[in-house]
C-alpha cells in the first residue's frame, strides 16, 4: 500500500481578547488572525503576517463580564453592545477568510499559548454555525514547540527565558490583531530555528 502523503499545513496565528475566563458565561470581545506560514513536507516557508490578516470585535453574548479581562484589552463594552458584529456573522465571515488563506492546504491555529485562545475560538465557531475550519483539534502551542525544539520543562518556555532571534521584534499589545501578527512573527521564527 502506497504511503499517504499529508496536505501542506498553513499556520494562522489567532489571538482573543476575552471579558472572562471560559466561554459561554463570558464572551469573546475581539479576535485577529495572522497567516504565519506554510509547511510542506519538511519545508516551512513563513509568510509575511502583515500580508493576509483578519480582525473583528465581537458584540458580548451575556451580561457576565470581569472587569479586570474586560480591561486587558482596552475596548469598551457598552461600545461592543451597540457595535459590535453579530457573532453568526463574525465566525461566518471568519470561517470564508480561512478558506480562502489556505486553499490547498491543511488549516491549523496556531497560539501562544494556545489552549485559552483556542478554547474560546473553537466554542465559537462550533456555538456559532457548528462547523470549524481547523477540525476539532487543528491547533498547535507554540509554548509546546518551544520547550519541545529547547528541551526545556513546559513551564519554563516563556518568552522571557526564549534566545531573542525565536522572539518577535513587535510590541505586544493586547490588541487581538497586534499581537496575531506578533506571534504569527514568532511561529515562523519558532518554525525555522535551529537550537
Amino acid at each position: 500500500m502506497a504511503a499517504r502523503t499529508a496536505r501542506p499545513s498553513l499556520y494562522i496565528s489567532v489571538d482573543i481578547e476575552a471579558d472572562g475566563p471560559i466561554p459561554g458565561p463570558y464572551s469573546m470581545i475581539s479576535f485577529g488572525a495572522a497567516v504565519a506560514g506554510r509547511q510542506d513536507g519538511g519545508s516551512y516557508t513563513a509568510a509575511d503576517p502583515e500580508e493576509r490578516t483578519f480582525y473583528r470585535e465581537l458584540r458580548p453574548i451575556s451580561e457576565e463580564f470581569v472587569p479586570e479581562a474586560l480591561a486587558v484589552s482596552g475596548l469598551d463594552r457598552d461600545r461592543l453592545i451597540r457595535e459590535g458584529a453579530g457573532p453568526d456573522t463574525a465566525m461566518a465571515e471568519f470561517r470564508t477568510w480561512v478558506r480562502e488563506v489556505s486553499a490547498g492546504a491543511q488549516p491549523v491555529m496556531c497560539g501562544y499559548p494556545a489552549s485559552f485562545d483556542w478554547t474560546f475560538l473553537y466554542w465559537y465557531l462550533m456555538r456559532f454555525g457548528g462547523e470549524s475550519p481547523f477540525g476539532h483539534s487543528g491547533c498547535l502551542d507554540m509554548k509546546t514547540l518551544y520547550a519541545t525544539k529547547a528541551r526545556v520543562p513546559l513551564r519554563a518556555a516563556v518568552k522571557g527565558r526564549m534566545p531573542r532571534e525565536v522572539l518577535s521584534r513587535r510590541r505586544h499589545t493586547h490588541h487581538a490583531l497586534d499581537d496575531a501578527i506578533e506571534q504569527a512573527e514568532l511561529m515562523s521564527n519558532l518554525m525555522l530555528w535551529q537550537p
